[in-house]
């Protein structure tokens, strides 16, 4: 029982950590210095110096909400980090400021109509910042006395002492009261914050004064100095939230819990116009902000020409965030006409878009990437094994090579090795085809297959030319 549980333990830990890993989990930002001009190599960004200097010059516009309704297009062959750059611009606006990632053909696969889909995504990326002035009572808890019936049963009876450095008052609990200070932890010596409007109580911290009456504290005490002042005060508080989830609780009837069960459904257009007025109103009154934010549409070649058409539109709503778009097409299909355009999107949403185009790494980038994905996968290649696997790169694409970073690792764990060398690499390159190997491999064998479509077209030419 023992061996088996401790199996299980060490299949959750290792799910977790595979998990733990994605494609662009190195990424930590843009990589640009105090003048927007990018780095070589930083914050897990490599190359793509014209690109990142152009999204910084977009992340600066969106920190200063001077650039809500327009679109932005990352054009480039597959591999050259559209998504890496996308994913570095999130990291950069931080968590206020709302980004919200989608790809193209999503739209397709939700129980409701393509525009309110995109409609929904819109308005997950607005944000508005609310404020609100509650009262709230601060102060360091000088003693807690909580009596309980000597029976077990009956209400809990308690007094909390508070004080700042200017006054001191007793408190008597309630019940409720009781409940959050057990659930708390209060204990004296404790800095603490009480909303008067719904009883939350929030530990600040361990008071200096306090300091010295214990031998060892943990890392993670924290000591705060002793609160001044009346200890009832009045404070600005801040919430976050995105229009959709306002829709969502006013659209609903279980409220806020709404958001947590993942089933939103079509919100009425009604409701949205009110709620538009409302934050209007909250606008003009001083109570609300509103924050632009963030739309990343990946593989934007796959909306169809009535999404595009309705793109067009909500570009042009003064509630319209930044639109970020990716597409590795070329002059393709627009879905749903017969009709070409330059990668797959009508010219009128061209016109209103700034393009950036990406390119691809040469072979020293190839290296550093690579190097960068080894720290991040905790695997350690030699020189030789990491100039091979640069080589396959350029040979066949970054993301096939990135594949065999953790298979060619798990070969040289096999025959016992802390580091993975050439042979590892050949040996994992000798059982994965890259796609060129796998086509050349299905020509050689096609006789072999089912439904063979290269016979078929080389009867048909025949035939044509008879």
């Amino acid at each position: 029982m023992a061996a088996a549980a401790a199996a299980k333990i060490a299949e959750v830990r290792e799910t977790t950590r595979v998990e733990r890993i994605g494609a662009h989990s190195h990424i930590r930002g843009l990589g640009l210095n105090d003048s927007l001009e990018a780095r070589n190599v930083s914050q897990g960004m490599v190359g793509q110096v014209s690109a990142r200097r152009a999204i910084g010059l977009v992340l600066q516009m969106v920190k200063d909400g001077r650039i809500a309704g327009r679109a932005v297009l990352l054009a480039g062959q597959p591999g050259t980090g559209k998504t890496a750059i996308a994913t570095a611009l999130a990291a950069a606006l931080g968590y206020d400021t709302p980004f919200t990632s989608m790809a193209g053909s999503e739209i397709y696969s939700l129980e409701m109509s393509k525009t309110e889909a995109l409609t929904q995504a819109i308005r997950k990326s607005i944000g508005v910042r609310i404020k609100e002035e509650s009262e709230i009572i601060e102060g360091e808890v000088v003693e807690v006395q909580i009596e309980r019936p000597a029976t077990g049963v009956g209400t809990k009876v308690g007094k909390l002492i508070l004080k700042t450095t200017d006054m001191e008052t007793v408190y008597d609990l309630g019940g409720k009261m009781i409940d959050s200070i057990l659930k708390e932890k209060v204990q004296s010596g404790d800095v603490i914050t009480i909303d008067k409007a719904t009883g939350k109580i929030s530990r600040l911290g361990r008071s200096f004064t306090r300091a010295r009456d214990y031998d060892a504290t943990g890392q993670q005490t924290r000591f705060v100095q002793c609160p001044e002042g009346e200890l009832q005060k009045r404070k600005e508080v801040v919430h976050t939230v995105t229009l959709h989830e306002i829709d969502v609780i006013n659209s609903r009837t279980h409220g806020f819990l709404a958001l947590f069960s993942g089933d939103t459904g079509e919100i009425k257009p009604e409701v949205r116009e009110q709620i538009n007025g409302k934050v209007a109103e909250w606008r003009e009154e001083g109570k609300a902000e509103i924050i632009p934010g963030v739309l990343f549409i990946d593989e934007v070649h796959m909306l169809d020409i009535e999404c595009f058409s309705f793109m067009n539109r909500a570009l042009e709503n003064e509630m319209a965030p930044i639109v970020i778009m990716a597409t590795n097409r070329g002059i393709t299909k627009i879905r749903g006409t017969n009709y070409k355009s330059p990668h797959g999107i009508p010219l009128d949403l061209l016109d209103r878009t700034i393009i950036v185009p990406t390119s691809p790494y040469d072979e020293k980038e190839l290296r550093e990437i690579l190097s960068i994905r080894c720290e991040e996968e905790d695997c350690q290649m030699s020189d030789n094994a990491l100039t091979v696997l640069t080589r396959i790169c350029k040979e066949t694409s970054l993301r096939y090579g990135m594949q065999l970073i953790m298979t060619s690792s798990l070969i040289a764990r096999k025959r016992k090795a802390q580091e993975v060398e050439v042979e590892d690499i050949k040996r994992a390159y000798q059982l994965f085809f890259d796609e060129g190997r796998s086509v050349q491999f299905l020509k050689e064998y096609q006789q072999e297959f089912m439904f063979n479509e290269v016979e078929d077209d080389q009867d048909e030419d025949k035939m044509e030319t008879n």
